[in-house]
């Protein structure tokens, strides 16, 4: 789901409920009233993601943060219902059967871009997915693409897959965002360029879109004030979404059109005739004689025979008297 713009905004909400349905649901339906086109979750249960023999307190974190399934249906129904496509980060392959009817694409988090099993199982459905980079080298990403390419000839299709740049720490500095690999992403054939967004501010965003970004990935939340899980302190809140959203559009409408011809303003104003040249002659001539370039002079308005055509002009002969500052006309000549 696309905006006028074709820029498509992406409101991840992910972990910011805390395992809280009722805070989820208020945050969803805040990012509902934005300008976001999409409302993002993250589908994972504690017993899938993490070992927790080798990572414990890890573990007890995602336990913390799950949600049911039929939280998640609906949450997803909500979005749906209001306009807003619902997507979501699946974590856990047994959980994609029951949240597929509700998904349009699928999204690959940076964690998972190694992560065969899933890539394999979304390629094999063939839907769009959009591919998070934070953690990897080009050569690592460039082998999920071709694998995902392997398994499913669709995803060499325009529109089929995404790439995002993305630096996975939560919050990352300036210099830690890289939208210059935008550039280098840009050379891979056929793919949407993405950016998926880790600062604490909106800027980075709006300038991953000057430099060719479709879609744009940030965390959302109703206040970042009081809060202590990390990524609220990285999510953007309600008017800052629609702030972005001005900024994108003013933008898209600064940049226009890559094709360069003269604008029907410019033509309705009559500026290509009234900005431009003509050349006339600086003093009267008799039939029979010939143009030298010492008699013409370029003026203003583009009247007659235009500036740029001095070379055909000079070594021309009248066929007719020509006052002097007379609009002219090849036909005058011989």
């Amino acid at each position: 789901m696309m905006s006028k713009n074709n820029i498509n905004l992406i409101a991840e909400i992910g972990g910011n409920h805390e395992g809280n349905f009722d805070y989820a649901l208020e945050l969803t339906e805040l990012a509902i009233k934005s300008s976001a086109d999409c409302v993002k979750f993250q589908l994972y249960t504690g017993e899938t993601i993490v070992n927790k023999l080798v990572e414990p307190d890890r573990h007890k974190h995602f336990l913390k943060f799950e949600l049911t399934k039929e939280q998640h249906i609906d949450l997803a129904k909500l979005c749906i219902k209001n306009g807003k496509e619902y997507l979501a980060s699946v974590w856990d392959k047994s959980m994609l059967d029951w949240i597929d009817p509700f998904l349009e694409r699928y999204k690959v988090g940076s964690g998972d871009l190694t992560n065969k099993v899933l890539l394999q199982e979304f390629a094999k459905r063939g839907k769009p997915i959009i591919l998070s980079t934070g953690l990897s080298c080009l050569e690592e990403v460039l082998e999920a693409v071709n694998f995902i390419r392997d398994k499913n000839a669709v995803y060499f299709k325009e529109g089929f897959l995404t790439v995002m740049q993305c630096t996975s720490m939560y919050p990352i500095t300036d210099t830690d965002a890289n939208l210059g690999v935008l550039d280098t992403f840009s050379d891979i054939k056929n793919i949407t360029l993405g950016y998926s967004d880790h600062t604490e501010h909106s800027e980075a965003l709006y300038l991953a879109v000057i430099l060719g970004a479709k879609i744009l990935e940030f965390h959302f939340t109703d206040s970042k004030e009081g809060k202590v899980f990390r990524d609220h302190k990285v999510s953007l809140t309600c008017d800052e979404v629609n702030v972005l959203r001005q900024k994108i559009d003013r933008a898209h409408a600064l940049i226009g059109s890559s094709q360069k011809i003269p604008l029907q303003i410019e033509r309705d104003s009559g500026h290509v005739e009234s900005f431009r040249r003509a050349l006339y002659l600086q003093k009267d001539i008799l039939a029979g004689e010939f143009i030298s370039e010492d008699i013409c002079v370029a003026l203003r308005p583009n009247k007659g025979i235009s500036a740029w055509d001095l070379d055909r002009l000079v070594g021309l002969r009248a066929k007719v008297n020509i006052g002097k500052l007379e609009p002219l006309s090849f036909s005058m000549f011989e």
